[in-house]
């Protein structure tokens, strides 16, 4: 008899355990695998990072490189412009000097030059002279220019060519007459009448304290009692008052005359006796404050014409002719 044998099957708990075993194997893994993935991406984002910071910081560098030479290149326009502005001067003055020349080349083919040149220079010496004089004694602005103006047109008759220095000094001389201006004795004269028309527009009484600076007793009886330093010693009654005006009106005039006379210390103190009565016929105030500084400002404006240059001209025609 053939007896049947049970063949022995693989226990079914082993293999579920050993399932159970990798699942956690294969999450490891692919955790592993992740974590270096991202820390690969990482590492490459910081790469990239890395790199554009430093084309950043090369590009900064190049910026900065440039606006260097940008400066310098504009440090170096502005010295040619100053050289050239220097250069087109000095060659505007040898323009000048050049027509001068072959101006009196021009002229040496006169054969009358010798005794007309000696009296044409005895006129010049002359005109250079008077207006000289004309503007230290007369303070005669306008004057001294036409009589210099007259010695230039008297100077360009002369031909030889020595006098070409004088000429050029003239001129020089002439320019600095023109850049004068006007007559410092007439703007001192406007100035002064202007100040004097409007010193009738400032205040007759102090300017009141405001209610909460005012003392607790002047706040009470303001309405009854008016108080009035005595300090300041502002002319009050009418007479008092136009007895000031009165001196003040001759100080003012006095003023006047010493500016005709371009007598400067006559002037200032004409002026400072007036501040004095302004103090005494008008009280404190801001607007007196701001007249008085005016007032000042008048004492010392000049009253001559004054030029360092006046009769360089004259005295080196004279020395030319010494020595010639």
């Amino acid at each position: 008899m053939n007896v049947p044998v049970d063949t022995p099957h693989p226990p079914r708990r082993r293999t579920s355990a050993l399932a159970w075993l990798l699942v956690p194997v294969l999450l490891l893994g692919a955790a592993a695998w992740g974590w270096h993935q991202w820390q690969a991406r990482r590492a490459t984002q910081a790469q990239v990072a890395s790199a554009e910071q430093l084309r950043a910081d090369a590009l900064e560098a190049r910026l900065d490189a440039l606006r260097r030479d940008q400066r310098a290149q504009t440090a170096r326009l502005q010295q040619a412009e100053a050289t050239n502005r220097l250069l087109r001067d000095e060659v505007l003055g040898l323009g000048q000097r050049a027509a001068l020349v072959e101006d009196t080349v021009h002229k040496l083919s006169d054969p009358a030059r010798s005794g007309v040149q000696a009296l044409r220079l005895d006129e010049v010496e002359l005109l250079l002279a008077q207006g000289q004089q004309r503007l230290l004694l007369a303070g005669d602005l306008d004057g001294a220019r036409r009589a210099y103006a007259l010695a230039a047109q008297v100077l360009d008759g002369v031909a030889d060519p020595a006098w070409l220095n004088l000429r050029q000094a003239l001129t020089q001389e002439r320019a600095a007459l023109d850049a004068l201006g006007g007559d410092p004795r007439a703007v001192a004269a406007g100035r002064l009448e202007a100040f004097v028309a409007a010193l009738p527009a400032l205040p007759a009484q102090a300017p009141a304290a405001a209610d909460g600076q005012a003392p607790w007793w002047e706040r009470a009886f303001d309405r009854i009692i008016e108080v009035r330093p005595s300090a300041g010693a502002v002319a009050v009654e009418p007479a008092d008052r136009a007895a000031g005006l009165a001196a003040l009106r001759l100080e003012f005039t006095l003023a006047q005359a010493a500016i005709e006379r371009r007598d400067r210390d006559g002037y200032r103190a004409a002026l400072a006796r007036a501040d004095g009565w302004i103090q005494r016929l008008w009280p404190a105030s801001p607007a007196r404050s701001a007249q008085q500084a005016t007032l000042r400002t008048l004492g010392d404006l000049p009253l001559a014409v004054e030029l360092p240059t006046l009769g360089s001209t004259l005295e080196q025609l004279r020395k030319q002719r010494s020595a010639g």
